[in-house]
């Protein structure tokens, strides 16, 4: 949708909170779209940007292999924004004097505003925000003047003359008390932006943009039951009519029961022609002797295409398919982070087969997933259904770790819906971002009755997030955690022991492979 509304681009150096910025610059309104440091100038240019910000990252300005995006970057007309690294890499390079300090400040720091100024305006005289580098500033490049220190260190300067402006520290985080002032000061006073990206936009040019692309010829719709490829379908529905078909596929690596009940659900709750497809018996035989995760993912990517190829009639020539694919599953998997390696091969992207007789029609790649939701809403899907919780594509293949087999996935089908069950119980379900079970493997010791077992571990994920770039571990009730315990060793054989993961994103990803 950059064609279409105003935008902001981010380049990347690698920051963890590269992600945050852009998702801070969507809450105001405003379009943004992320691109790796060394991207072409013409690239950026293609966008035409209102304005550039510089990310933070891990690196020193001065490191043999630290990332420099093109020179041309720093000569362009429109408003630049360095953020930590950014305004380090923005003063080494126009002239200032960066040093590498003796010690790396990370975390809170207090803010002091020096003078009036365009960054920083409406800003208190002190505020809290969050450092987080090695080096500093210790002369500003000609123009630029000091407008907040911090810790006795320049953390805020501007030359509003050539549009330049940088803040040492992460305005996007929470921890930093105006970073929201300081992003909107950068979009709607510097850049001059309207904040024209709202739901309703979105839906306008993304069914424009559908038409366009599908002028003539059936399309397909690989339905997951998830939120993703609900509203997808209804985007599509809504610029197509009835030359959409959706087509749910049993891959043998659903949850207990979903195959069934998702059917049932989308039949009397959606106004979409839907058609389940059991294909379980040749994934499972393709996945046979598979290990690497990421031999899984490409396996199944591959797999669900050629299901979706052999779809339809001759009266039903399906040219098109449309997937659900998110901003976050981009970013994950294709190396836009710049200098950080890539996450992980999303069945939606980098699983996808090189050759393929449909040409993809993805809706939701620009959107993250809280803004999906929005989407779906404003479609009038229900909320039973935009409720649900994350399911990944590859399913319950990339929660087993290891083989996948019919009896591992017996195994994880209950101990998962056990786990499922408590959540609701606990009316925790439409609290928490995600919760699952991961079957592990590694079998240990334990007592049954008088007989001595050795069995399965599974591993219990509960996660709360509003995108899916970061997570953090949910604090569940001791009662909930026992409760979903005891069922599962005692309900799941095959299991003996359960272990919850209190591992954060980062630096852990939510799934496990």
């Amino acid at each position: 949708m950059s064609e279409a509304h105003e935008t902001i681009v981010v380049l990347d150096f690698g920051s963890q909170y590269t992600q945050l910025i852009a998702r801070r610059i969507r809450d105001a309104g405003v379009y943004c779209e992320i691109l790796p440091y060394h991207v072409e100038p013409s690239e950026i240019e293609s966008r035409d940007p209102r304005g550039v910000i510089l990310s933070g990252g891990p690196d020193s300005v001065f490191g043999a292999d630290s990332p420099h995006p093109h020179d041309a970057v720093y000569g362009a007309s429109m408003p630049l924004l360095g953020i930590c690294y950014g305004m380090q890499l923005m003063a080494h390079k126009l002239g200032g004097n960066v040093q590498a300090s003796a010690d790396r400040q990370y975390g809170p720091a207090t803010l002091e505003v020096l003078s009036e100024s365009q960054i920083l305006h409406g800003m208190p005289v002190n505020s809290q925000v969050w450092m987080s580098h090695g080096d500093n500033i210790e002369e500003l490049p000609s123009g630029f003047q000091i407008v907040g220190r911090a810790a006795g260190a320049i953390a805020a300067c501007e030359n509003p003359e050539r549009r330049r402006y940088g803040v040492q520290f992460h305005p996007e985080v929470v921890h930093t008390a105006e970073g929201d002032t300081i992003l909107r000061n950068f979009l709607f006073e510097i850049c001059e932006c309207r904040g024209d990206w709202t739901v309703r936009s979105f839906i306008d040019a993304a069914v424009e943009r559908i038409g366009s692309q599908v002028k003539e010829g059936q399309v397909l719709c690989g339905l997951s039951g998830g939120v993703d490829s609900t509203v997808a379908a209804m985007l599509v529905r809504r610029a197509v009519g009835d030359r959409l078909t959706c087509v749910f596929v049993d891959n043998g690596l659903l949850r207990k029961n979903e195959f069934e009940a998702v059917l049932q659900a989308f039949d009397e709750q959606l106004d979409l022609n839907i058609v389940g497809v059991d294909a379980a018996e040749r994934f499972l035989s393709r996945l046979e002797g598979v290990v690497d995760p990421e031999l899984k993912r490409k396996t199944i990517g591959e797999e669900f295409i050629r299901v979706f190829e052999e779809q339809g009639s001759p009266e039903q020539d399906f040219r098109y398919l449309v997937q659900g694919t998110l901003y976050p599953d981009v970013i994950e998997s294709i190396s836009v982070k710049g200098p950080s390696a890539v996450i992980k091969s999303h069945h939606n992207v980098g699983g996808l087969p090189e050759e393929m007789d449909l040409e993809l029609i993805e809706p939701l790649r620009e959107l993250f997933k809280d803004e999906v939701r929005r989407v779906g809403r404003a479609l009038k899907i229900p909320d039973s259904l935009l409720q649900r919780h994350p399911f990944p594509g590859p399913g319950l293949a990339i929660r087993i770790l290891g083989e996948v087999d019919a009896e591992r996935l017996r195994i994880l089908r209950e101990a998962d819906s056990i786990v499922l069950a408590e959540i609701r119980r606990a009316g925790l379900y439409t609290e928490v971002w995600q919760a699952f079970a991961v079957l592990l493997p590694v079998q240990t010791v334990g007592v049954m009755g008088d007989d001595r077992t050795y069995e399965n571990v599974a591993a219990v994920r509960i996660v709360d997030s509003v995108d899916g770039m970061t997570a953090d571990w949910v604090k569940v009730p001791y009662e909930v955690l026992a409760a979903i315990s005891s069922r599962i060793v005692n309900e799941v054989p095959g299991i003996n022991r359960v272990v919850y993961d209190i591992s954060s994103k980062p630096p852990s990803t939510i799934e496990w492979e």
